[in-house]
């Protein structure tokens, strides 16, 4: 009986913690996906990870490899194999070759071997030559077989600075001038189109000032007036969080959001559709949120010292070209 008792109070404990994290997860948007993102209203944002290289900031690439002045080539089988011939046929002519002219000698001068052995380097110099002349003109080493020589750079977007980003994968490192072309990234096809109407589209300055909305619009959460930051929110939106902070003042609660830390900012998404761009931002941040009721006094929900860590992506939109960003949609982590 008791350990039925300790069982259960034990899970009671259990959901009464998952129903407190769930409440005071109350911020901007109540913790819950909301607004639109155009045809990707009902998919998944792309993810984020702390690890994560924004793309307008590429790792360093990688220098080419080239093969050293010093470096001996590698010879093909058919080198080694004449090579081996050469040396036998030496090592043959120096034991019979004081046998008199056994296998023929002219008057007694230059016998077969010999002549095997001079054709032999005539024909080895030869082909050396050919394969030298061809590697200068080329810039290729000798004997290289023409594997891997391709001096073509990728033939995709390229971003400010002339390198271009590698299409698959979260590394951002952009292509060497001997690396063979990749494909690009839904991102980098993403951020190619938005530059051609906005040049100056920078995915590390916009997340920069997306975490300048991120705090503002926050701020207007707390107050309960979204009317403070219409300008930086769709219609559809402004409506879907005014009508969070009215719900919030008809029962006389205040969401409190301090000590908000964002930990990292950066680009996901980004696309064009119906003459408008659209641009996703994955937010990992941490705060201290909780409710109070209209006086301060009393803590209804979450903590005053206890901070949450939370993931989002916030989705903004503008008509092509240098215009204006507005929120039109939160999401949280599929």
């Amino acid at each position: 009986m008791k350990r039925s008792i300790a069982i259960t109070s034990a899970l009671m404990l259990a959901l009464s913690s998952l129903l407190f994290v769930a409440e005071a997860s109350a911020r901007a948007g109540g913790g819950s996906s909301g607004g639109s993102r155009g045809s990707r209203s009902y998919s998944a944002p792309a993810p984020g990870s702390p690890s994560q290289v924004s793309p307008s900031r590429p790792t360093a690439p990688a220098s080419p490899v080239a093969p050293s002045p010093m470096q001996s080539p590698q010879r093909s089988g058919w080198g080694g194999m004449l090579g081996g011939l050469l040396v036998g046929g030496l090592i043959g002519s120096l034991l019979f070759g004081g046998m008199g002219g056994g296998l023929g000698g002219l008057g007694g001068g230059i016998g077969l071997m010999e002549i095997v052995l001079i054709g032999g380097l005539i024909v080895f110099a030869i082909m050396w030559m050919r394969r030298r002349q061809a590697a200068g003109a080329t810039g290729t080493p000798a004997y290289a077989g023409g594997y891997g020589a391709s001096g073509s750079t990728s033939g995709g977007w390229q971003p400010s600075g002339g390198s271009a980003y590698s299409g698959g994968g979260s590394s951002g490192a952009p292509v060497g001038m001997l690396d063979a072309p990749a494909e690009l990234s839904d991102l980098d096809r993403g951020v190619g189109h938005i530059r051609q109407m906005d040049a100056q589209f920078d995915p590390a300055a916009f997340s920069e000032s997306a975490t300048d909305m991120f705090f503002k619009i926050q701020a207007a959460w707390t107050n309960r007036d979204m009317g403070r930051v219409t300008d930086l929110l769709t219609p559809e939106m402004r409506g879907v969080l005014q009508a969070q902070c009215d719900k919030l003042r008809a029962d006389r609660r205040i969401n409190r959001l301090e000590n908000i830390a964002v930990r990292q900012a950066a680009v996901t998404e980004g696309w064009q559709e119906k003459g408008q761009d659209f641009v996703t931002v994955y937010f990992l941040a941490s705060l201290l949120d909780y409710t109070t009721d209209e006086s301060g006094a009393q803590v209804l929900d979450g903590s005053r010292t206890e901070p949450v860590k939370f993931e989002e992506y916030w989705t903004f939109v503008r008509p092509v070209g240098p215009n204006p960003w507005k929120l039109s949609a939160i999401q949280q982590p599929a």
